[in-house]
């Protein structure tokens, strides 16, 4: 699986590419705690590429990294819609119960974000990490 990083370990501003070019989408109080980016060429339930967290030291943006398979999937709802994030691991710092608490929080601050930029109520809940033993 190719996975392309679009915001970098430590980054408080979440960013989407945009054909050669990364645009700052969102600012969190929380900064990442892992990079974050996409797995090229397949979709998820929001119409977007799906989402991957990958955990290890930090990595520039527009890396392209290639893994045999998946550790695991954050569940989560965003905007009322599924959207989960998949795991991969490079190597280091892996603590469920730390991305747990960093998922807990950030759904908690987009909910508040839907209310005040949004004006309306829309559901975002962090539902559980699943860990895969042997990679999928």
């Amino acid at each position: 699986m190719k996975v392309v990083i679009e915001t970098p370990k430590y980054s408080f501003f979440k960013y989407n590419r945009s054909g050669e070019h990364y645009i700052k989408v969102f600012f969190s109080p929380v900064p990442t705690i892992f990079n974050y980016g996409y797995i090229e060429g397949i979709k998820g339930a929001d119409g977007m590429e799906v989402d991957a967290v990958v955990l290890g030291p930090r990595v520039t943006q527009g890396t392209v990294m290639d893994f045999p398979h998946c550790h695991g999937v954050v569940r989560f709802i965003d905007d009322s819609v599924k959207d989960d994030k998949y795991l991969f691991y490079i190597d280091g710092f892996n603590s469920s119960q730390v991305i747990s608490f960093y998922f807990k929080v950030y759904a908690l601050f987009k909910t508040f974000v839907y209310i005040i930029s949004k004006k309306r109520i829309s559901k975002c809940k962090f539902l559980g990490i699943e860990q895969f033993e042997d990679g999928v």
